[in-house]
């Protein structure tokens, strides 16, 4: 027989990892990920300052904002990036914990794959852990009554400690518990009914909650009323304005008489509308689309406040809050559709005009208006606040909470090793990876606030274990330094939080774990200065 040919079956431009190395890289890439977002975790956690190509600056340290910030190329750092946006739609907190989880049970999974126990018994230990986890979570698990006002804003507070707002963390939680207490509608709470702005002045101690709607649009006219007391509110989502015809006229006009009559009869279609909207004794007009100048005239007149071109999202808005329909044509119009506010004015808000319509009564939209010094800050802000309306939201569907400062994670750790001694086979080794890579969040908490996480923890094992189940609840109080009942200090998450994120890293890291060849294909095109210079012979001298 003649020489063995080689037989090529991927491109040329086709790059492989197999077994070991596939495994090991893509857990590399998972634990950079990990260790990326590991010091903004807690109250003492540190920010990050993201900058990208157009200058633009972020600082964060809101885990799944820094991960989105990233430009993310390697394919199991991207999945790494998906828990933390499942996460954060889920729940709305917890991102830096989901990750952190997963990036800990990979590295954890790399020592025993050194031990050469195989990744599927390594994965069925990590799903045997997980399901055991959340079985866990719910019976240590404390209920908290919709009506327990004390402890949704100890949860709000909790949330947004590390966020840079805790000087004025308890006006936070107020506003945000009665924020989330206003829109929930029959138990269905839909977190895009309240209504975020941020208006650059003051300091962040002046954000304020508006039962209603605050719109970025002023009044069309300078001549219109600037407060309108009762308001009857009219939302119209068709242009007060004349229509141009659909299809192609022609119009012959000969005289002056007859123009002249052409324009008057223009005008009187419009104060025709507008007289409408006078009759069935609306004073405020919310327009999606445009209102021209002949009718604004008219409205002005009237003494009506009205505003033009406002969002779908906020026409649907202000309807939620004023109980005002949406109404798409004018003959249809009538007081029925009207909604009502205590007030509707115009403000001045920092270097722009806003218009607040407020005072709703039982309003299911609502609008929480952020003030602060920069830019920047306001926007840390609003992701500090919208992680705390996740949690408190969270809590008050299901009704359950945990103690936190690490108290929950050490307490399932202790449980999983108990569990992990009636397992009779190598997963046995993989659960109790899988405890230690829980642990790792209060090593965090400890590391970031610059405690000894050796001396913390050992102390944390030793009042778990020694004071048979009262003492489930030690955690690390940041505030003191010191461990103690956590639940008690008000320092509370809620359940959804913990297992969410447990199913979420358990979920990555396992299909993480399974993969043992990647197939790449190289898109990059070679540019000019990839290709070699073709040699002309010149010489210099």
């Amino acid at each position: 027989m003649g020489d063995k040919q080689a037989v090529y079956v991927l491109p040329e431009n086709v790059q492989r990892m197999m077994g070991q190395d596939a495994q090991r890289n893509n857990i590399l890439a998972a634990r950079i990920i990990a260790d990326t977002v590991k010091t903004t975790l807690g109250p003492r956690g540190m920010d990050k300052m993201l900058v990208d190509s157009g200058g633009n600056i972020v600082i964060t340290n809101d885990g799944v904002t820094i991960l989105e910030k990233m430009d993310i190329e390697h394919p199991a750092a991207k999945m790494m990036v998906e828990i933390a946006k499942t996460q954060e739609d889920e729940v709305g907190d917890g991102t830096t914990t989901a990750v952190m989880i997963a990036g800990k049970l990979l590295e954890n999974a790399e020592s025993l794959l050194d031990k050469k126990i195989h990744p599927t018994v390594i994965t069925k230990g990590y799903q045997m852990a997980s399901e055991q986890s959340l079985s866990i979570l719910k019976e240590i698990a404390l209920r908290v009554t919709t009506d327990d006002t004390t402890s949704l804003k100890q949860i709000a507070m909790t949330s947004m400690t590390g966020k840079g707002v805790e000087s004025a963390k308890e006006r936070f939680a107020d506003i945000i518990v009665n924020a989330v207490k206003q829109i929930e509608d029959y138990g269905k709470i839909n977190l895009d009914n309240v209504k975020i702005e941020k208006v650059k002045g003051d300091s962040i101690k002046e954000t304020s909650l508006i039962s209603g709607i605050v719109l970025d649009s002023e009044k069309l006219n300078i001549e219109m009323p600037k407060i309108i007391e009762n308001s009857k509110i009219a939302i119209i989502d068709f242009p007060l304005e004349l229509r141009s015809p659909e299809i192609e006229t022609k119009i012959n006009i000969s005289t002056p008489e007859q123009l002249q009559g052409f324009i008057d009869s223009e005008e009187r279609a419009l104060r025709e509308m507008i007289q409408i909207i006078r009759n069935i004794g609306a004073n405020v007009v919310f327009c999606q689309k445009g209102i021209d100048d002949v009718a604004q005239y008219y409205l002005t007149k009237a003494g009506v406040y009205a505003c033009r071109r406002i969002s779908r999202s906020d026409i649907e808005k202000l309807s939620m809050a004023t109980g005002a329909r949406i109404v798409s044509n004018l003959n249809e119009l009538s007081s029925d559709d009207l909604g009502s506010a205590k007030r509707v004015e115009e403000m001045n808000a920092g270097e722009k005009k806003m218009t607040y319509v407020s005072g709703c009564i039982n309003p299911k939209a609502v609008t929480i208006l952020i003030r602060g010094g920069s830019d920047h800050v306001l926007d840390e802000v609003e992701r500090g606040i919208r992680d705390s309306l996740g949690d408190v939201s969270a809590v008050l569907k299901d009704g359950m909470v945990v103690a936190g400062g690490g108290a929950v994670e050490i307490e399932l750790a202790k449980r999983l090793r108990e569990f992990s001694q009636s397992l009779p086979g190598r997963e046995q080794l993989a659960v109790e990876e899988f405890a230690n890579a829980i642990e790792s969040i209060p090593i965090a908490l400890s590391e970031n606030a610059g405690l000894d996480p050796i001396d913390i923890l050992t102390e944390l094992k030793a009042v778990h274990e020694s004071t048979s189940g009262n003492g489930k609840n030690a955690g690390l109080n940041l505030f003191t330094n010191k461990i103690e009942d956590t639940f008690k200090a008000g320092i509370i998450e809620p359940l959804k939080v913990k297992t969410q994120a447990i199913s979420s890293a358990t979920e990555v890291a396992t299909m993480i774990l399974r993969i043992d060849d990647v197939i790449a294909a190289n898109t990059k095109k070679p540019s000019y200065s990839d290709r070699p210079l073709p040699n002309k012979g010149f010489d210099f001298e």
